[in-house]
């Protein structure tokens, strides 16, 4: 036995032992990413884009931005690098424009630079772009890949011919063909790390036999409702991950514009909080400084890479308010708590609670604050909306607290987060000492906009807070009586206390008032500086919606909470829901809706502003609808909608079948809108004409003329405006102007 096999089995062995490796797997026999792959893929920055000159180029980037010594090695070519047809050998070729010294030139300099090279292919007969796949040239193309000095493969599957496996399911199919490709990486000799972007068939029940790490969801869209629908489908798969094999929720979209800072910090900790690999896809050389420093937290990058390879574990989950732990090498416990909600919130948990044995005390790094902090037991933070905040936590030994500054959390609860215009609810403004040591000269205030009435409901100071205890103060809140259709307002909260360790100041005796005062001789004896305060300040983000009043009513058929705003400035409608469209042949009819009653005639016209739409998932828009009764979907054909969907384009869906779902639809090709954008939608019966403009009206360009079913466009139509986030678990808003039916 070889010393590199000898080490391999030994690692399998105290892998296996620790109750790490899932029931009945065995490990992946390469030997390699014992930690999760780190580096960079060029799909979503450029997609079909890829040339020799960007892969080289960003590989000088990760050299001198610091990625590269961060910990990230692989640089990934995606789909399109190759020809569209195999040699006269049967041999892949590089596109000879975009690569014109071929993919082992490539390789050769970013090896020069201490980086690898991975590159990408697919399972079936061509790759996603129709490109030559490795379907019956597996063992060719390993060959050609090793010998091009390919360090790791991006396999993909999205033209496998299943009609060759006659009484297979798709899962054996693909197991099948990952496993040839597996073992022919083997037969080369060299060693390549195998990645299988094969989400639709459970592979992580097999894949850590056969792979190093594979694709547990869909593509990411670069939103937070695809974020979450990510996470939330890799969380729970924590029993599959171990060294050598990882679940992937796919490239890390930072830098590539569709999220906000925030949630950047949140996309880059739930990453690596589940030990999956951080590889970026965007354009390195544009991040800015603050995305670079998300990239580059050595902290955070620890977690992921931490050698006992573990994948944090779901502590609690209740109302979108998550606490996951993950056990570090040496003890320590990587601690993550993450609000998926839209309106700041306090999380909290226990060091026992998340697996840390019981101490006096506790010893919490925040890892984007680099702060540390003291605490007896409990793990809380208040987290803003769509935040993390992430703790590295140790037990400490009685009296090794000393020197620590108590774990504090300033926090905002309101009775409601959402009002309507010159409703009141009361807001809750709390001050907790966590750690062993008191609290002096504690001060909280609260603040609101101009427009808004708040009065407090009891003292603000208080002397001594001590360890484990908590300081509330209460708020009356009254939203103004005026305003738009829906407004994110601002609350804020702020507290001013001592620094640890200094005693209160007694008050200073007032003196009698026939007390002569004391005389003075030559220069006044200086006064001591006063003791610099320590801050915190948090806000609460409270959503205003205008009533809604006849003759418009409302419709919800998600199943989820939805709300909806309307005032002489619009209208708007806060919801989740998959859509109103057809998608990859399945229909859905999920959404809310603003709508007048039976207003759409058999000949009418309806028109509306889109003004804004966040909605991410592929089925999800906001625009105009039209159906029998909004309120009874499904014994209700739908007749039309036309909108705005998730990717900014012009969608046209209407029911041609007459059951009770949208089962057709037209995109405007080559179109892409950004919001204001006008809708009209024209009606003669059972044909609909829909329109778009991008000036407010002034001209109209046509999207299409469709005929409806004669069950779905009998009578006057319930006529509105609806919104779908595309996501069932996420909650976006849309705004409307100028609702007009006639």
């Amino acid at each position: 036995m070889s010393r590199l096999r000898a080490c391999l089995l030994a690692l399998f062995v105290c892998v296996a032992a620790s109750g790490i490796l899932a029931p009945g797997a065995a490990a992946e026999r390469n030997g390699l990413a014992l930690t999760p792959p780190m580096g960079w893929n060029d799909w979503y920055s450029n997609y079909c884009g890829v040339s020799a000159g960007l892969v080289e180029q960003t590989a000088q980037t990760m050299v001198s931005n610091g990625m590269k010594a961060a910990g990230y090695q692989y640089v990934n070519i995606d789909d399109c690098w190759m020809a569209p047809a195999r040699d006269g050998a049967g041999n892949l070729v590089a596109d000879p424009t975009r690569f014109p010294g071929g993919i082992k030139a490539v390789a050769d300099y970013v090896h020069s630079l201490g980086l690898k090279l991975g590159i990408y292919e697919d399972a079936g007969t061509t790759t996603c772009a129709g490109l030559p796949g490795s379907y019956g040239h597996e063992a060719q193309d390993a060959a050609t890949f090793a010998a091009w000095g390919v360090d790791y493969l991006k396999y993909d599957r999205c033209k496998i011919p299943y009609t060759d496996f006659p009484g297979q399911s798709e899962q054996q199919v693909q197991q099948t063909l990952y496993t040839r490709m597996s073992s022919a990486l083997l037969a080369t000799g060299r060693p390549i790390v195998f990645s299988m972007c094969n989400p639709t068939d459970n592979p992580w029940t097999y894949g850590g036999a056969i792979a190093n790490l594979w694709r547990t969801t869909i593509d990411f869209q670069n939103n937070f409702g695809s974020l979450l629908m990510n996470f939330e489908g890799t969380v729970d798969l924590f029993h599959w991950a171990r060294p050598g094999a990882w679940n992937d929720p796919d490239l890390l979209q930072i830098g590539n514009g569709g999220t906000t800072p925030i949630e950047d910090a949140t996309e880059f900790s739930l990453w690596a909080e589940m030990a999956t690999p951080l590889i970026a896809s965007t354009n390195l050389s544009a991040l800015s400084a603050a995305q670079l420093a998300v990239y580059e937290n050595q902290d955070v990058i620890a977690v992921d890479q931490d050698p006992l390879g573990q994948q944090g574990v779901p502590v609690s989950r209740a109302h979108g308010l998550w606490v996951l732990t993950k056990r570090l090498a040496g003890g320590d416990r990587s601690v993550l708590l993450f609000n998926s909600t839209d309106t700041a919130a306090r999380i909290d948990t226990t060091a026992t609670a998340v697996g840390l044995p019981p101490r006096h005390s506790y010893r919490l790094q925040d890892l984007w604050s680099a702060t540390v902090t003291e605490s007896g037991g409990a793990v809380s933070a208040f987290v803003p909306a769509h935040g993390v905040a992430m703790y590295r936590i140790k037990p400490l030994a009685r009296g090794h607290q000393r020197g620590l500054s108590p774990e504090t959390v300033l926090a905002l609860k309101a009775g409601t987060t959402q009002l309507q215009l010159g409703q009141s609810t009361t807001v809750w403004e709390s001050f907790t000492d966590h750690g062993s040591t008191p609290v002096t000269g504690l001060k909280l205030s609260f603040h609101v906009r101009p427009s808004w009435h708040a009065k407090r409901l009891g003292p603000a100071r208080i002397a001594t807070l001590a360890g484990g205890h908590r300081f509330t103060v209460a708020y009356r809140v009254t939203a103004p009586k005026t305003g738009p259709p829906v407004a994110l307002w601002q609350l804020g909260g702020a507290a001013s206390y001592n620094p640890p360790g200094l005693k209160p100041t007694p008050p200073t005796p007032t003196p009698p008032a026939k007390t002569p005062p004391a005389k003075t001789r030559g220069r006044q004896k200086p006064q001591p500086p006063p003791v610099p305060q320590l801050t915190a300040a948090v806000t609460l983000g409270e959503r205003v919606f205008a009533p809604v009043s006849p003759p418009l009513q409302t419709a919800n058929t998600t199943g989820s909470a939805a709300s909806f705003g309307a005032s002489p400035a619009g209208l708007a409608v806060s919801a989740r829901g998959v859509g109103v469209t057809v998608y990859n042949g399945s229909s859905t009819d999920s959404y809310a809706a603003l709508y007048e009653p039976q207003a759409a005639g058999v000949a009418s016209t309806a028109r509306v502003t889109v003004t804004s739409d966040p909605a991410g998932g592929f089925a999800g828009g906001a625009g105009l609808i039209e159906r029998n009764a909004m309120t009874a979907p499904a014994g209700s054909p739908a007749a039309v909608a036309l909108y705005v969907n998730w990717n900014a384009t012009i969608v046209m869906a209407w029911n041609a079948a007459g059951g009770s779902d949208i089962d057709s639809r037209f995109a405007v090709p080559g179109v892409v809108v950004h919001a204001p954008v006008t809708l009209q939608l024209v009606r003669s019966g059972s044909t609909y004409t829909g329109y778009y403009s991008t000036n407010g009206g002034a001209t109209w360009a046509p999207v299409d003329t469709v005929t409806v079913a004669a069950a779905a466009s009998a009578g006057p139509q319930d006529v509105g405006v609806f919104h779908a986030s595309g996501f069932p678990t996420w909650t976006t808003t849309a705004t409307f102007t100028g609702l007009f039916v006639g």
